[in-house]
């Protein structure tokens, strides 16, 4: 009987065990989010720099490398839980047009599709139209929703394994307990990633010579706090949205530094610019100021009062981002940021002498004073909606479980 009984303990313990265990399609989905956001701005820079030569750049092979390991391993995952998945594992995870699995897995496959189909629409739209340096054209931005929904999946599958383990080591169970920090860890670099890919598609109205103008900070305001805020209420650090604008920024400037260290020439024309390396993004965005502030004001006021957090929120975060950038804007047009550290002198090679970014001047987007500040003041509504958008889907996000 007792060991009948001890044989019963053990299995629970086994199952238990294997339902909190970190799966290895987690890692895969991680992966796929990283070589994405590599491969992304390694592509922005190869057009940048060289032009666009062939679909199998290795920037391109990069990025679709991303999204076929992430969707395949997801594949993978929902049809071994669907057929011979346990009782413990169908139980943790939801069931889908007959098919059961992780709700994240699910989010890995269909943005791996959206990417798969953009493939040959992108191909053809460049035969068709040649070099874009617009970032937001059709095919990318069915890409861009892919690519979105991948990094979506690789949040909801580390959020579901992080609120059960909380769950578990609430409890006391020790293996729980020393899978807390790392899964906290993994939550706050897949928000990151996602931010990251974000930023990018905001970069067209996000750069530097748009600092003294009110799209920046609308643009900002509106799209930014969806990507900080709610990982800000899922995450159980204590500073979350600070280290998820912490993994932003340490990509950004890792990709900033790094790319110009491979040699590049202009293959297409008209070469304005004499390039002999990759060119990179811009400097990246300061919010890591702003994330602080949204991480002092969420631990302020709790989460039983929404609309007013959101408010404040949305009013710090424009008024952060406009403390910090519009100053930071004068030192990224002043001869001190011309150097590798801030690459405000790289220009890609078909830039002309006369473009307002190559002569280090803003962009004249407002008309006049007036409209400069109605354009501002515009911008604290947006972040107020914004900020209460992200706190619902923070909510959501802090409730799964499968």
């Amino acid at each position: 009987m007792d060991a009948s009984i001890s044989a019963m303990t053990a299995a629970r313990q086994s199952a238990k065990t294997q339902t909190l265990a970190i799966p290895w399609f987690v890692y895969a989905a991680l992966f796929g989010s990283t070589s994405i956001i590599v491969g992304g701005e390694w592509d922005i820079s190869w057009h940048q720099s060289i032009g666009r030569d062939t679909f199998w750049s290795p920037p391109h092979l990069a990025i679709y490398l991303g999204g076929i390991v992430a969707g395949l391993a997801s594949a993978w995952v929902v049809l071994r839980t669907t057929f011979r998945g346990t009782a413990e594992q169908r139980a943790a995870g939801i069931r889908l047009w007959g098919f059961t699995g992780p709700l994240g897995a699910f989010f890995c496959i269909w943005g791996a599709l959206a990417m798969v189909t953009s493939a040959p629409f992108d191909d053809w739209w460049h035969n068709t139209y040649g070099l874009d340096t617009e970032i937001l054209s059709p095919p990318h931005v069915v890409l861009a929703l892919g690519i979105s929904v991948i990094q979506i999946g690789a949040i909801i599958t580390v959020l579901a394994l992080q609120n059960r383990n909380e769950q578990a080591a609430d409890a006391g169970d020790e293996l729980a307990i020393k899978r807390r920090l790392w899964l906290r860890v993994m939550c706050v670099y897949a928000a990151g990633m996602l931010l990251k890919s974000a930023s990018v598609m905001t970069w067209t109205y996000m750069q530097r010579g748009f600092m003294h103008s009110s799209v920046f900070y609308q643009v900002g305001c509106l799209v930014l706090p969806l990507f900080i805020i709610p990982v800000a209420r899922a995450s159980r650090l204590k500073w979350p949205a600070t280290a998820t604008t912490a993994v932003y920024f340490a990509m950004s400037l890792a990709l900033l530094w790094i790319l110009p260290l491979f040699p590049a020439e202009p293959k297409l024309g008209p070469i304005r610019q004499h390039v002999t390396h990759l060119i990179p993004l811009e400097f990246p965005i300061l919010l890591i100021f702003p994330a602080i502030a949204i991480d002092m004001l969420m631990r302020r006021i709790g989460e039983k009062r929404d609309w007013l957090l959101s408010a404040l929120l949305g009013v710090a975060f424009f008024t952060v981002l406009f403390a910090v950038h519009w100053p930071f804007g004068d030192f990224l047009q002043s001869p001190l940021s011309r150097n590798w550290v801030f690459a405000t002198d790289q220009f890609g090679y078909y830039v002309g002498t006369n473009w307002y970014s190559y002569r280090h001047l803003y962009y004249q987007w407002d008309s006049s004073t007036t409209a400069l500040i109605v354009g501002l003041l515009i911008a604290i509504p947006l972040g107020v909606l914004s900020s209460r958008l992200a706190l619902a889907w923070g909510n959501w996000m802090r409730s799964v479980r499968r």
